[in-house]
């Protein structure tokens, strides 16, 4: 992005000592929030928030930090938007898996300071010709973020067509931890998953989930919150939802980890995600003229 959008950019949504638009060594543009509860900092590719750390804690959002920030790319980190399928394409491989909301510029529509002292950033996808190939709809995107003490976020899909579409949709987190193998997550117990590492099959929680090598699974028809307990940074985080009736827990082991070439040396030790989606049979239908909304809260207790 040249110097003149992004001053441009400043003058009109920038809050002086609080939000301000910047650039990394790549020339991708970002936005960094800075007030007394929290600092962050949001892509403007993807939407992509790459952390959130609240004042007193260790950052409660995970960047690897050997993530590669490339155009049309997510980085390994942060919280990816999935959109508008989740996992690979039903029909065509060539496609990126997860949809393309991630690889795409997003418009800057609102930045907000909030009574509380917290501030309020908001994105609009930028639909392109090759979007609208890949997923034929009339629809917009939106994301609200409020950054303060708790972390909320906003992702609202309106169906601007003429007839319903089907969408699956992630907020793609990767939390934090002390030691993966430490942790446990709770608010899925009885619950039914699809355990998709190796050949995939259905299975049912039993008590906390556990991490003991790699994970993948995805959670279908519950919108219980979770809590991952962490005892090696002492804290637990709590992850409550709205609009989301599936819940991924994923962590790609050391062998998965060590091939993929953003991960650090045992990176996957201090990440965790847990996604809030609707994926597989959760997938939503969303009626010409409506708005479907996915909502999250993010916050820490000791």
């Amino acid at each position: 992005m040249d110097t003149s959008t992004l001053e441009a950019m400043q003058r009109r949504f920038g809050i002086d000592g609080a939000v301000r638009f910047t650039q990394d060594h790549e020339g991708l543009p970002s936005v960094e929030i800075h007030n007394r509860f929290c600092s962050s900092r949001i892509a403007l590719q993807g939407a992509q928030l790459l952390h959130w750390t609240p004042a007193g804690h260790e950052s409660v959002v995970w960047l690897s930090p050997k993530a590669k920030f490339l155009a049309g790319k997510s980085a390994r980190g942060g919280i990816p938007v999935c959109w508008p399928w989740f996992g690979p394409h039903a029909s065509e491989s060539s496609f990126p898996a997860h949809g393309f909301s991630r690889g795409t510029m997003w418009d800057v529509i609102e930045a907000t300071a909030l009574d509380n002292g917290a501030h309020l950033l908001a994105f609009r996808l930028v639909r392109t010709d090759d979007d609208a190939r890949q997923w034929p709809h009339a629809a917009s995107l939106e994301i609200r973020f409020t950054l303060g003490q708790s972390l909320e976020i906003e992702l609202a899909t309106r169906n601007n067509d003429k007839v319903p579409f089907k969408l699956a949709e992630a907020l793609h987190t990767y939390f934090t931890v002390g030691d993966v193998n430490t942790v446990k997550v709770t608010g899925l117990d009885g619950v039914t998953y699809l355990d998709r590492v190796g050949t995939p099959q259905l299975k049912r929680q039993t008590g906390p989930v556990t991490i003991a090598g790699e994970v993948d699974r995805l959670y279908t028809g519950t919108g219980s919150a979770c809590v991952i307990d962490d005892p090696a940074l002492k804290r637990r985080i709590r992850i409550e939802k709205r609009g989301s009736l599936s819940t991924v827990v994923w962590n790609p082991g050391e062998k998965k980890a060590s091939a993929m070439g953003d991960f650090e040396e045992n990176g996957y030790l201090r990440m965790l995600c847990v996604e809030s989606a609707n994926a597989g049979d959760d997938s939503v239908i969303i009626q010409p003229g409506e708005t479907h909304t996915l909502w999250v809260k993010y916050s820490v207790e000791a």
